[in-house]
C-alpha cells in the first residue's frame, strides 16, 4: 500500500529507502570546496572592515547548511523536524542581533551624553 503522504523533497520516483545519487554528493562536495576557496580568498586578498567578518560568517553558514541538508539528510526529513532543529538557532541569531543593536545604542548614548552615576 502506498503511503498517504509523500514528502515533496524526495526526487521524483524515489522511495524513502532509496539511495541518493552519487552525483548529488559529489556536486555538493565540489560546491563546498569552492565555498572554502572563497573563504580562503577573503583572507588572502586581505578584505578589511565589516565586509571581512560578514563574508566569512556568510560562507561558513552556507557550508554548514549544505552539510546539514545533504550529508546529514535534513533535506529529506519532515518539515516539522526541520523547524524543530532550525528554528532555535535562527531565533538565537535574531536575539543576538537585537541585543547588539541595543548595546550599540547605549554606547552611542554614553558617547553623546556621558555616563550617569
Amino acid at each position: 500500500m502506498e503511503p498517504p503522504f509523500k514528502h515533496p523533497s524526495f526526487y521524483p520516483g524515489d522511495t524513502p529507502e532509496a539511495e541518493h545519487p552519487l552525483s548529488l554528493y559529489l556536486s555538493v562536495w565540489l560546491l563546498l570546496f569552492v565555498l572554502s576557496a572563497f573563504s580562503y580568498m577573503v583572507d588572502y586578498m586581505e578584505v578589511q572592515g565589516f565586509l571581512r567578518p560578514f563574508l566569512i560568517t556568510a560562507l561558513a553558514l552556507l557550508k554548514g547548511g549544505l552539510i546539514v541538508c545533504v550529508f546529514m539528510h535534513m533535506a529529506w526529513e519532515r518539515i516539522s523536524l526541520i523547524y524543530a532543529i532550525a528554528l532555535p538557532p535562527i531565533l538565537l541569531l535574531l536575539m543576538v542581533a537585537i541585543f547588539a543593536n541595543d548595546g550599540n545604542a547605549i554606547n552611542l548614548w554614553r558617547a553623546t551624553f556621558g555616563t550617569f552615576g
